[in-house]
């Protein structure tokens, strides 16, 4: 008669756990690759099993799909699930440490773009797969206002600075913010009109110098 003993418990559990999270992130960054190329309705359970590597009944465990195109875009945008502090983030503590306004443009350039080119396909797909689904939909509210709130942080503290233009609202700077570094800027500069990931990047910084930040 073979006894555990109940140190190798915890241990095992750990273990389980461990493989569970590696499971879990696998298949959903197979489904956020397959929702970017072939989009959201096109996409199956057994096309994700296959891209994984995993059972289609695993992958219907991390389900439904609504579920794993949020955790995709979210694990791409961030590298993380969940609602994200901006300012726990390397772009964040990068900006908390900015010493200047020139220095802040370009940072926020780079890290739209750090964003943006492993999400932007995936938030595509919410966009045009939102129609016609009301838990898309609003999930897609749900992250714009939660983009939106995190560009007001990032204003208000650089507002202090006195970085920020003063004959705007702050509403129509922070909505300037969104738009420039959105995804949907990203897609039609980089994707659509074939520019490079540089020339983005100087757009971005261009764009905040001549619209949001005071000169």
């Amino acid at each position: 008669m073979s006894v555990v003993k109940e140190s190798s418990r915890p241990y095992r559990s750990a273990l389980r756990e461990r493989q569970a999270a590696q499971t879990r992130e696998r298949v959903i960054r197979a489904a956020g690759r397959l929702f970017s190329v072939q989009g959201y309705r096109a996409t199956t359970f057994a096309q994700i099993a296959s891209e994984a590597d995993v059972s289609v009944e695993t992958v219907q465990k991390h389900g439904p799909k609504t579920s794993l195109l949020q955790a995709a875009v979210e694990l791409a945008s961030f590298g993380v699930e969940g609602e994200t502090d901006v300012f726990t983030t390397e772009v964040g503590q990068a900006i908390l440490r900015v010493r200047s306004v020139d220095e802040f443009a370009s940072l926020i350039a780079a890290g739209a773009l750090a964003i943006n080119a492993p999400s932007a396909g995936m938030w595509m797909t919410i966009v045009g797969a939102s129609r016609g689904d009301d838990e898309l939909s609003a999930y897609q509210a749900q992250l714009l206002a939660g983009i939106r709130s995190q560009v007001e942080r990032v204003l208000g503290f650089i507002g202090e600075r006195g970085w920020l233009r003063s004959d705007l609202p702050v509403d129509d700077l922070v909505e300037t913010v969104c738009i420039i570094a959105g995804p949907e800027a990203y897609v039609r500069f980089v994707e659509l009109d074939g520019r490079s990931t540089d020339d983005y990047q100087a757009f971005v910084t261009r764009m905040l110098n001549e619209t949001v930040l005071a000169r």
